[in-house]
């Protein structure tokens, strides 16, 4: 990627190419011609240890960065010679996190088959319309989902069953190498369809190659590897590269196969867990639950966030809570490999930022209207285009064409700004921009207000239609246990901040607020729930 000489120091913006570069060093990269897969590049960078690699919590069970070399050979070689499986070939994990399926992912992408994975809790519909897309040869499940793959026409088999447990045995036979390239594809997961049915999104070797570059780049030697506490489901983007990086690195990886907050909590103190991914509404329990103070997590070092910014309101509690605790905000889409800006310590004084650009990501600005690009300060679409952005959308071209255009820009639907010291600012989706009238009212301005009430859990706002204005903010509301909050209480303490036009209109107090596996609120289901007949809204 070749920098212009003549862009802003401080924003990293070009005005003659209307592009903000980022200000870090460049990446340097395998040839793109040289044949590599992720599983070899990302071995290469750690040598093999007894340290741990990854730990289950729910059994306790780990195995050390040597022992999981071990295992992904004896599985690759199972794969390829016991059960078949070619370059090219898809293979659908459908499984909870555990030590076998991060396994089954480094094992699979060596042989250049591509590695696609489900959300165990999809409902049969759901993959079926998931496995019409990928059309795997072989399904890795848990015993547990049986009832949801007794309809699948190909194999299956259930990590936890013997038939599994004899494909991690060594084996003396010798498979057959075969040459992999940067550009094969090496996974296919899915949007989180916030606003429509999901698509699956291919990424390449060498997509994932730059991710964990990226990475690898800032490691800070310290007397012990990193111990992460995953909380993003394995098989989303950011718990799949987790894998990758705490390979890469060589730190250790606990895995949470069943989510529960206490749980969690317990795993920090019990594997002195240095730091954690969480989506924001794990970041607002821990700054605001008082049993959270009953445990030891004085280990923690770290904490980085995604899916949506966290609000001043939030940080705050939290550093007061966590004083010592770094916490990092990023900013990433499946499509660009998950990665795009991420924050550092002194970044976080820029409240509401997801940082600047990552090494080697170039990023636009553009009036959605006119396509135009954008001056610094000035809010618009952004663009990205870096080595980590998506091959494209599996079977669907037209949706590929609407997304990255002829010079490899990603149009990330989401309205944003750079301010004119590099900051990435995300405003909302350009979808999800509620109409008011003659006003656009973004929902998760609203959002971070509502979520500043002491008395509110968790929030979330939506357009509902009226006949005069369009379309006027509806806000449903996760009261705290013990909360008699009303729904007049809530309006007039939004009212007191906002412009008339951005006020909450209608108002329904929830149980909870459907998400998707990385924390980004599900729309569509509560613009369903909001225009049913049968809805008592």
């Amino acid at each position: 990627m070749a920098v212009p000489s003549s862009i802003d120091p401080k924003s990293g913006f070009c005005r003659e190419k209307c592009t903000f570069y980022s200000l870090l060093p460049p990446l340097l990269l395998p040839s793109p011609s040289i044949p590599l897969d992720i599983t070899s590049y990302t071995f290469s960078l750690y040598p093999p240890s007894d340290s741990p690699a990854i730990i289950d919590t729910s059994t306790g069970a780990g195995i050390s960065h040597r022992e999981l070399r071990s295992l992904v050979l004896s599985l690759s070689s199972s794969l390829q010679l016991t059960l078949g499986v070619r370059k090219g070939d898809a293979v659908l994990i459908l499984s909870p996190p555990s030590i076998y399926v991060a396994s089954l992912y480094l094992a699979i992408l060596s042989l250049g088959a591509v590695v696609t994975a489900s959300n165990p809790l999809s409902t049969e519909s759901e993959l079926e319309h998931q496995i019409g897309i990928s059309k795997p040869v072989l399904t890795f499940t848990h015993s547990s989902l049986s009832k949801k793959t007794s309809t699948f026409r190909h194999r299956v088999i259930a990590i936890d069953s013997l038939e599994f447990r004899e494909l991690t045995v060594p084996s003396k036979a010798v498979s057959q190498q075969t040459e992999i390239h940067q550009d094969d594809p090496a996974t296919i997961l899915y949007s989180s369809g916030t606003t429509g049915r999901v698509k699956g999104v291919m990424s390449s070797h060498r997509n994932y190659i730059a991710l964990v570059a990226g990475y690898h780049a800032e490691v800070v030697e310290s007397a012990a590897p990193p111990v992460a506490l995953v909380t993003v489901p394995l098989f989303h983007i950011f718990g799949f590269f987790m894998v990758l990086k705490a390979v890469a690195l060589g730190e250790t990886m606990v895995l949470m196969p069943k989510f529960e907050f206490f749980v969690l909590l317990r795993a920090v103190e019990k594997y002195r867990v240095t730091y954690m991914l969480m989506a924001p509404p794990l970041v607002v329990a821990l700054a605001q639950v008082d049993e959270v103070l009953k445990y030891d997590l004085g280990s923690l070092e770290m904490i980085g966030s995604g899916g949506a910014p966290l609000g001043k309101g939030v940080i705050e509690k939290f550093a007061k809570r966590f004083p010592k605790v770094e916490v990092r905000q990023g900013y990433g889409l499946t499509e660009s490999t998950g990665t795009a800006t991420r924050t550092t310590r002194l970044e976080n004084k820029k409240h509401g930022s997801a940082g600047k650009l990552s090494a080697n990501i170039e990023a636009r600005i553009v009036d959605p209207e006119t396509n135009k690009p954008l001056a610094p300060g000035m809010r618009g679409e952004l663009w990205l285009r870096s080595p980590t952005n998506m091959k494209g959308y599996v079977g669907n071209a037209e949706a590929t064409a609407a997304t990255l255009d002829h010079e490899g820009w990603l149009k990330t639907g989401d309205l944003c700004y750079i301010d004119d010291e590099g900051y990435l600012f995300v405003v909302d989706r350009l979808k999800e921009l509620i109409k008011y009238k003659a006003y656009q009212v973004p929902p998760a301005e609203l959002e971070h207000l509502l979520l500043s009430h002491p008395e509110i859990a968790d929030a979330a706002v939506i357009p509902y239609p009226d006949e005069e204005a369009g379309q006027i903010p509806m806000a449903f509301v996760v009261r705290r246990p013990g909360s008699s909050l009303s729904e007049k209480q809530v309006m007039e303490f939004i009212a007191k901040q906002v412009a008339p036009y951005k006020k909450i209109r209608k108002l329904s107090f929830v149980g909870s607020i459907p998400k998707s596996p990385a924390g980004k609120i599900l729309r569509k289901d509560l613009v369903a729930q909001a225009r049913s007949p049968a809805s008592k809204l």
